[in-house]
């Protein structure tokens, strides 16, 4: 890492933004709106007029662009480009820190940091965990590896993309499998609600209605999630009440309700596949958090 990197970085200093694509021209937004100098570079260089006209500069490539930053943030598609991105400023990035929030899997996140502390460049890498207006609000989640040195230095600025942001590993990886992690929350839970909603829509039934009504019963469910994760940290399942084979019956009579109304039903199939090959394995009393083993077989 570059010598002064746990040093104290002043308000206002100097950032660049590299690649302003929806999420990119939102982070330049809210470095212009915190006080920072933030010069920008885009592959087509039009992007930047509208950034220009608020006050960002504009740097004529991707050198330039490093050299007038302390922070370098780079948020463009997919890490290969990147890194060459960073490679291509050369010497440039000697005495600056770079913040990585492009997505991709976590052992990209990590071979673009592994380049970095090779290169001897401190290094950050972030996941941003809302779309491009939610970018600034203080609910904003934003995940990041790295050294905590380079974090604690650059705090102030990286506090002005999302309030609930927090430096969670050493590992410039776990961000990107944190912020999976949510994803596939996210989608388990959109897909399970938007086929509820087909299957109360089939009979009339405004989902608005439903929600006022079994809005208690739903939010419950995320009340169960620290009792789930202790189930899965700790490798026990074994439960008084709610066991799996008390799940099968109710599961099969979604299947059966959706067929009958025309409503698709591969979603709630999936889970009864789950749930009858664990009973078929011996997990009869065990809870719910048991199927995590098929999750964990190739």
């Amino acid at each position: 890492m570059t010598d002064g990197a746990a040093s104290t970085a002043p308000a206002g200093s100097t950032v660049t933004v590299l690649g302003l694509g929806e999420m990119g021209t939102a982070l330049v937004g809210a470095f212009l709106d915190g006080g920072h100098p933030t010069t920008v570079w885009n592959r087509t260089p039009e992007k930047a007029d509208a950034l220009v006209a608020k006050g960002a500069q504009r740097a004529a490539n991707v050198r330039d662009a490093v050299a007038a930053g302390s922070l370098v943030v780079v948020s463009v598609k997919g890490n290969e480009n990147a890194r060459a991105l960073l490679e291509s400023a050369g010497d440039a990035l000697d005495g600056r820190a770079v913040v990585n929030l492009t997505d991709g899997t976590s052992a990209e996140a990590k071979a673009v940091a592994e380049w970095a502390e090779s290169r001897g460049v401190a290094y950050l890498h972030g996941q941003i965990m809302t779309i491009a207006p939610g970018v600034g609000s203080p609910e904003t989640v934003v995940f990041y590896g790295g050294e905590r040195a380079v974090y604690d230095r650059h705090r102030a600025a990286l506090d002005l993309l999302g309030g609930r942001g927090s430096l969670i590993a050493a590992d410039a990886g776990v961000p990107a499998l944190y912020g999976m992690a949510v994803h596939g929350t996210m989608w388990g839970a959109l897909n399970g609600f938007l086929h509820a909603a087909a299957l109360l829509s089939s009979e009339g039934i405004e989902v608005k209605e439903f929600l006022e009504q079994a809005g208690p019963s739903v939010s419950a469910l995320l009340g169960s999630f620290p009792m789930i994760a202790d189930e899965v940290d700790r490798g026990e399942y074994a439960t008084p009440y709610g066991a799996l084979q008390h799940h099968l019956p109710s599961a099969e009579d979604l299947v059966r309700e959706s067929r009958a109304r025309g409503i698709n039903a591969e979603f709630p199939g999936f889970t009864v596949g789950l749930v009858i090959r664990a009973l078929e394995e011996g997990h009869a009393e065990d809870s719910y958090a048991r199927l995590i083993e098929h999750f964990r077989r190739p």
